[in-house]
């Protein structure tokens, strides 16, 4: 009998349905951990467990942008030094911002026929 799927917090889920909402995408668990692959690269890893979200993802572009939000470090590993991020979102962090990251993700491990059938990326939400 498998072992009963642990319940997510709404921002792992929220996550999770971005990540997978990408053409050709799947979730792979090593170490106990979701990783968000396209065409077997992974783009996010996420930990969602008691002590809340952490999620690590691929940022050319961004990196320095995720950096500055809080509770954001170079991602351990030697991935960090590789334009990976990792980012312990709370309720205080915007939704349009952890999906502008995980597009950029996306896009940057994903073959070129994926990215180009998504069409341009969208833009960072900036307040008002």
């Amino acid at each position: 009998m498998a072992p009963a799927k642990k319940k997510s917090s709404g921002i792992g889920e929220s996550i999770r349905k971005r990540a997978l909402s990408y053409p050709q995408t799947h979730e792979d668990f090593p170490w106990g951990e979701s990783a968000f692959k396209v065409k077997g690269k992974t783009f996010v890893f996420m930990s969602d467990g008691e002590d809340g979200v952490s999620f690590s993802v691929k940022l050319p572009a961004s990196r320095d942008l995720a950096l500055s939000l809080p509770g954001s470090e170079p991602t351990h590993y030697g991935l960090g030094s590789k334009g990976w991020v990792t980012l312990r979102p709370t309720s205080k962090t915007s939704a349009a911002v952890l999906q502008f990251l995980i597009d950029e993700g996306y896009r940057s491990v994903a073959p070129k026929k994926l990215v180009d059938a998504l069409g341009d990326p969208p833009r960072l939400p900036i307040p008002a």
